[in-house]
């Protein structure tokens, strides 16, 4: 399951959903002052320190650069096993 916590006007929080929906990976939403509040997400992910947060099953894995390079992995991991059963 991805979490992402974003906020208004965040240029990597909407890079971070297009990515996603492109690729066909369900993840959730939650918005700043909405769904959360900056002071919970702090106490929940104290070493964010930029948005969006990005929480995979459960833990923070850091914002949209550690979410592509995290799903390029998973795509090369895939080829890699694809590759070995042929």
């Amino acid at each position: 399951m991805i979490e992402i916590y974003s906020k208004q006007n965040c240029i990597f929080c909407e890079r971070a959903k297009v990515l996603l929906r492109d690729r066909q990976v369900p993840f959730i939403e939650h918005k700043l002052n909405v769904d959360f509040t900056k002071e919970v997400l702090m106490e929940r992910y104290s070493n964010a320190t930029t948005f969006p947060v990005i929480v995979v099953d459960g833990f923070h894995i850091g914002g949209y650069d550690q979410l592509l390079v995290r799903l390029n992995e998973e795509i090369q991991n895939t080829k890699k096993l694809l590759n070995e059963g042929v």
